[in-house]
């Protein structure tokens, strides 16, 4: 499995949502109207799952799926 498919997988968790829900073309917040509790506990979770650290703000509820799979693949470069 990618990174993508596994940041899809801990979206899916942390906001108890179907798969077919998440949509990688539109922002979280456009697609399932994320906030910001939401997203906190959604970089936590992303945080803990690939073993690095996200910073405020890198990902927010305006990111896709494939900006937040991007800079999760950069940190685990430089980690």
């Amino acid at each position: 499995m990618g990174v993508k498919e596994d940041v899809i997988g801990v979206i899916c968790e942390v906001l108890d949502v179907a798969e077919n829900e998440v949509k990688d073309e539109q922002t979280l917040y456009d697609s399932l109207g994320v906030d910001s509790t939401e997203m906190v506990e959604l970089s936590v979770s992303l945080s803990k799952k690939f073993g690095v650290k996200l910073q405020y703000k890198e990902i927010t509820n305006k990111s896709t799926v494939s900006e937040i799979a991007d800079v999760v693949e950069k940190k685990k470069l430089n980690f």
